[in-house]
């Protein structure tokens, strides 16, 4: 039996609600890319749903469509608990349904519904416009006909972004390792155009996701504000790994592109040799007092800048509390934070663990990682002060070797479009 249509009218308004069907916000639109006709010997690929707006706890935010786990008259039902309060921000090639095409004049009809069909991969569902209401009023004045066209034989719903702003939008759910796969697929001049219809946080995430060498050739020519923002996006040891790749020259072109303490930061980090903990380690750790509380603790643990590997455990110090910090006291690992009353001040519950120096070498570093079952050791000089941590993922990235991002291959996981050239 064929799926039923869903009807972007009837969604938007309805609830959004948590993984256990508790409302915690409201649709107010529906975000589509366009799709591409069959082209190259590349199949047709329709429009589709890519996420939600919503509004939650007083904020517009977006809700990617596979985090959605069902889609029904009750509401959109998310398939986890968690949910990104980022404020929504419209991308380069994507349209709002709501606001961009319902009413939209197609020629001397009007459209007044989208009907979404849901699909499936075996593993995850999404939503294709499959169908387009189309609104004529008569010209005496008696109610308006509809009818229901196919949304392939309404090639102007759409406003014609470039090739490579569609591809982004439609790239927009996938993992950065998954996007830079794509990325490495296209020619150079594709590759190019795509870094440019990118937003500068999701370039920097992509860039740290591909070899410093192909880092290298997509940033060169980029104006001085494009690389500030992209730059103020990408952990700092991802652009010290950059910049060391780079002749003296570039490397002082792209230190003038940061404001002075970010350049300091990455200086210091440039000044340690390669294949050491200090030019593996990252500065931004969560830095707290040994007064601070769990609480205060867990509210730093909950952001989600930061990484897995970094928010599984607080870095307890005297003060300044940026690194270089004051003495380094130990850590507060996550899984005792959440088993201690919320107003129990971290000095009760620091742990010790071993600390490398900066000159410790990579083998060296991953076997205290191994030793102690660690996801971050901290780095601290010869006076006890805290310089950041090595995590195990840049311990594995390191040990690797620098040519393994290189045999990545695009994923099937969205299934990738193609961006068939002309």
């Amino acid at each position: 039996m064929a799926a039923e249509l869903i009807y972007a009218f009837r969604v938007m308004r309805l609830p959004l609600l948590d993984a256990g069907g508790s409302p915690i916000g409201r649709i107010e639109d529906l975000v589509a890319v366009p799709g591409r006709p069959a082209r190259h010997g590349q199949p047709a690929v329709a429009p589709r749903l890519v996420g939600f707006v919503a509004s939650s706890q007083r904020r517009r935010i977006f809700v990617n469509a596979n985090r959605v786990a069902e889609l029904n008259s009750d509401g959109a039902r998310l398939k986890s608990w968690d949910i990104d309060l980022n404020p929504f921000k419209p991308r380069a090639g994507e349209v709002l349904i709501g606001a961009d095409l319902i009413d939209r004049r197609i020629g001397d009809e009007a459209v007044s519904d989208i009907g979404l069909l849901p699909t499936s991969d075996g593993r995850s569902t999404g939503w294709e416009i499959d169908k387009v209401r189309l609104a004529k009023r008569s010209s005496l004045g008696r109610r308006s006909s509809y009818r229901l066209a196919d949304a392939n034989a309404v090639p102007d719903l759409f406003d014609n972004p470039t090739a490579m702003e569609a591809e982004a939008a439609r790239l927009r759910d996938f993992h950065p390792a998954e996007v830079a796969a794509v990325v490495r697929a296209l020619p150079d001049a594709q590759r190019r155009q795509l870094a440019d219809a990118l937003d500068d946080q999701r370039l920097a995430d992509v860039l740290e996701e591909l070899p410093e060498e192909e880092q290298i050739r997509i940033i060169e020519g980029l104006d001085r504000e494009r690389l500030e923002g992209i730059f103020d996006e990408m952990e700092f040891d991802d652009v010290a790994d950059l910049l060391g790749k780079m002749t003296a020259a570039q490397q002082e072109q792209m230190l003038d592109a940061m404001d002075d303490e970010d350049e300091e930061v990455v200086r210091r980090l440039l000044s340690y040799e390669e294949g050491t903990a200090g030019g593996l380690m990252t500065p931004e750790v969560i830095i707290l007092d040994p007064s601070a509380t769990v609480a205060e603790a867990l509210a730093q643990v909950r952001d989600p800048d930061w990484v897995v590997s970094i928010a599984t455990q607080v870095f307890v110090c005297q003060a300044p509390f940026k690194t270089p910090t004051g003495k380094f006291l130990g850590v507060v690992h996550m899984q005792r934070l959440l088993r201690e009353p919320p107003a129990m001040e971290l000095r009760q519950l620091i742990d010790d663990v071993p600390i490398i120096a900066p000159e410790t070498t990579d083998r060296e570093t991953a076997a205290e990682l191994a030793s102690y079952d660690l996801l971050a050791v901290p780095v601290c000089d010869t006076a006890g002060r805290l310089l950041g941590a090595v995590t195990v993922d840049d311990v594995i990235d390191r040990m690797l070797g620098e040519k393994w991002r290189q045999r990545r291959r695009p994923t099937e996981r969205p299934k990738a479009t193609g961006v068939g050239g002309n």
